[in-house]
Formats: C-alpha cells, sequence, structure tokens
C-alpha cells in the first residue's frame, strides 16, 4: 500500500515524460504568491500611521503611531518559530491555513478600535495577533518551495517572498482611499481588509503540499566547487546549526539588514512629506510604489545571488542601503528622494530574497522550516530596532538627517559581517554524504 502511494504521488508531482518535475510545482509558486501578497500588506502600514497622527480621535504621537507595526514585526518571530517547527511535522498546508487566518482576524479585530481609548485593541490585534499569524503563514511557502526547486534555489526564495513585498502595491492606495472615506475613523479600513486578506490566504495555502518522498528533478545535477554557493554535504538539524557561528553571523546580518530598510518603510509617508514635499495623497501612492521594489528586490538579488554569491549580494545590499539612507534627508527633490527611496526598499526586499537561500546553502534544506524560522528573530529584532530609532531620532523636531545618518553608518559598519561569514566545512565538502 505504502509503495502504491509513492508511485501515486510521484506522478501526481512529475506531469507527463517531457515535463519538469511537477509542472504542478509552478502552481505552488502561485499559491505562495498569493498567500504572501495577503499578509505582506503590512508594509501598507505608513499610511496608517499618518492617518492615525491627524485623526481627530486618534492624535497619536510619532512614536505611537508606529508602535502597532513594530509590535506586529516583533510577534513575527514567534510565528515563524513555530510555524517552521510545525510545518517540519505536519506539512504546509495546514501552518499556512492557521496562519493566514490568525492573521486576518487580527486585522478584523482592529477594525473595530474607534480612538484613542481603543488604542490597546489597536495593539492586541494589528500588532499581536496580525504578527503572530504573519509569521506562522510567511515562513511556509519559502521552506516547501525550496524542497520542490532544488535547481533554482536563489530564484525560487526570491519569489516565494516576492509577493510579501508586492503585498503594499495596491493595499496602500486602497487604504488610503478607504480611509478618505472615513477620515476621522482609519481604521474602519481594516474591516474590508482583513476580509479581502482571509479569502486570498485560504485560497493560497489550500494548493500547498510537500513533494514526494524521493523527489528530484530529471536532468539536474548540484554542481559542486565553490565555497559561497555549496550544494552537497551535511544536513544540519536546527541544534547543530545553532552550534556554529554561521547561524549566528547570518542572523546578524538579517538583523541589521531588515533594521535599516524598516527604519524608512516605517516612516516612509512622513518623510516623502516633509523631506520632499509630497502630498499627503501623492506619499501615499508612493508608498505603494516603493513596495513594488520591495518586491521585485526578492527575486533580482536572489537571482544575482545565484550568480556572484550570498555574501557579495549581502555586502551590495547593506553599503547601497549605507549610503541611500545618508544621503535621503537632502534629498528635497521628488525625484531623488523617490530613487533613494526606491534602492532602499529594493535592497530590504533583496534582503529577505536572498537569505532563505542562503541559509539552505549553509545547512540544507532538510530542516529548512525550523533553521529558517528561528533565524527570522532577525526580522522581529531588526523590526523593533529600527523603527524606534527612526521615530526616536525624528520625534516632534523632525530629525531626519540625525535619525537617517545614524542608521546609514550602522548599516555600512555592518559589512565587515559579510567578509568574515563563510559556509561551515561540512558544507563546503562536496564528498559529505547527507545526513
Amino acid at each position: 500500500m505504502n509503495s502504491e502511494k509513492a508511485t501515486h504521488d510521484r506522478r501526481e508531482a512529475v506531469v507527463g515524460d517531457g515535463d519538469p518535475p511537477g509542472s504542478f510545482r509552478w502552481l505552488l509558486v502561485v499559491g505562495a504568491l498569493l498567500l504572501q501578497f495577503s499578509i505582506g500588506a503590512v508594509y501598507a502600514w505608513s499610511v496608517f500611521g499618518g492617518a492615525l497622527e491627524s485623526a481627530e480621535s486618534w492624535q497619536l504621537s510619532t512614536v505611537q503611531a508606529s508602535l502597532p507595526f513594530t509590535v506586529t514585526i516583533g510577534m513575527i518571530f514567534i510565528g515563524t518559530y513555530a510555524g517552521g517547527r510545525l510545518q517540519d511535522l505536519k506539512g504546509p498546508r495546514v501552518v499556512a491555513l492557521i496562519g493566514g487566518v490568525v492573521y486576518a482576524l487580527g486585522i478584523l479585530l482592529a477594525s473595530f478600535t474607534a480612538g484613542a481609548d481603543d488604542y490597546w485593541l489597536l495593539i492586541l490585534g494589528y500588532g499581536i495577533i496580525g504578527g503572530l499569524g504573519l509569521g506562522f503563514a510567511y515562513i511556509v511557502p519559502i521552506a516547501m518551495l525550496q524542497k520542490w526547486f532544488p535547481d533554482k534555489t536563489g530564484l525560487i526564495t526570491g519569489l516565494a517572498v516576492g509577493g510579501f513585498g508586492f503585498g503594499a502595491v495596491l493595499t496602500s492606495p486602497v487604504a488610503q482611499w478607504l480611509i478618505d472615506e472615513n477620515p476621522e475613523d482609519p481604521t474602519s479600513a481594516f474591516l474590508p481588509l482583513g476580509i479581502a486578506y482571509m479569502l486570498m490566504s485560504i485560497a493560497g495555502a489550500a494548493l500547498f503540499r510537500n513533494p514526494p518522498e524521493g523527489y528530484t528533478v530529471p536532468g539536474f545535477e548540484p554542481v559542486a566547487g565553490s565555497t559561497d554557493k555549496p550544494v552537497h554535504g551535511k544536513e544540519y538539524t536546527q541544534g547543530e546549526a545553532l552550534r556554529t557561528p554561521q547561524w549566528y553571523l547570518l542572523t546578524s546580518i538579517l538583523t541589521l539588514s531588515v533594521a535599516a530598510g524598516i527604519s524608512l518603510i516605517s516612516q516612509a509617508k512622513p518623510s516623502a512629506v516633509d523631506i520632499a514635499g509630497f502630498s499627503v495623497t501623492g506619499a501615499a501612492a508612493l508608498v505603494g510604489a516603493l513596495a513594488i521594489f520591495n518586491g521585485a528586490g526578492r527575486i533580482v538579488w536572489a537571482a544575482i545571488s545565484d550568480y556572484i554569491g550570498r555574501m557579495k549580494t549581502f555586502t551590495a545590499i547593506l553599503a547601497l542601503q549605507g549610503v541611500c539612507l545618508i544621503v535621503l534627508p537632502h534629498a528635497d527633490s521628488v525625484v531623488l528622494f523617490s530613487i533613494l527611496a526606491a534602492i532602499v526598499y529594493l535592497c530590504y526586499g533583496g534582503t529577505f530574497g536572498t537569505m532563505p537561500a542562503t541559509a539552505g546553502d549553509f545547512f540544507g534544506v532538510r530542516n529548512a522550516g525550523a533553521i529558517y524560522g528561528l533565524m527570522l528573530i532577525g526580522w522581529s529584532l531588526g523590526g523593533i530596532i529600527g523603527p524606534i530609532i527612526a521615530s526616536s531620532l525624528i520625534g516632534e523636531d523632525k530629525a531626519y538627517t540625525l535619525a537617517y545618518t545614524t542608521i546609514g553608518i550602522i548599516a555600512l559598519v555592518s559589512v565587515v559581517l559579510t567578509l568574515v561569514t563563510k559556509v561551515p566545512a561540512a558544507r563546503r565538502d562536496s564528498s559529505a554524504i547527507r545526513s
């Protein structure tokens, strides 16, 4: 019976003698993009943050307005850690469904807030519950698709998270339109958005499954010999990965790169208005347009890393973010500000597109859900550090130069980490047997 089931699963995964291994695997990419698009709407927060500062019933400070977003990102790690471990045990579909539904429920709960007295409910719904569900769902397609696409690890992990980066493209202008319909109750916009997120998450996650045991890509042979892009060697467990210095170095790179990019993302709308003179509506449109670069960066940088190597890619990402953030407060031109912000978003997205494949190179993909899920503590740490530094230094005096220069210098110094991070010896040995 087991033999018959394995044969059936393999036939499901490989459609036709001349087809690539599982034409079905590309349908999984579509499902992953749909799920990630819905949860990636979190990056449209600056549209809500600005509205909460100006609405008569809220009148939040800059720090208060950014806190729900900060809490959301801070909660992601708990979700990715639990979701990654559960996925390795129960499979991707159930974990993705739970994550998508919990995230949408958090957004719906936030829609019942009506003013500053309900601030705690906004933190609970959007921040704590939404962030937990987001993390639960986010890790699933990354781990799953690496198993389906061993021949395209960089590109496919970029696609796996590309939808997340694109999530704010549509959400930003739609959210602004909903807020403009009732500017004194901006959180009412969460109700239709939450319903849409739930439907999209369920539709995407329903497709998910792992490849059958023994799944391979016909005609694909891993190429050995690169110390930066290893494809053979030991498959680490989570515990073994945590006993290597490489896990901590990669997590540090992730943390610092996230902190740099998200400092701008959390303040994108007010920064565009105050620095470059955008109108409120124009700034909201810019946030949506910049999300295109967040999504594109996940695909572009991940694909580039397949050719130039992972650490060289992170060197470029951190250096570009650092330079652009230092120059940004002096960009009083709409065009220059947009270009610099687009580069930061591109690099921020590239961090998430490249790191899953990097972790797979360093530790193998068998336990990718648990290992990378835990590594995403860097996302939460960076997501807390970046917005807090930015909002605190900007303050009521709008000290953008101090804030972005400080963060830019941190990003530039972080380049040193990419120069000392090397693949574990057990993964560089192309003759090693997978454990």
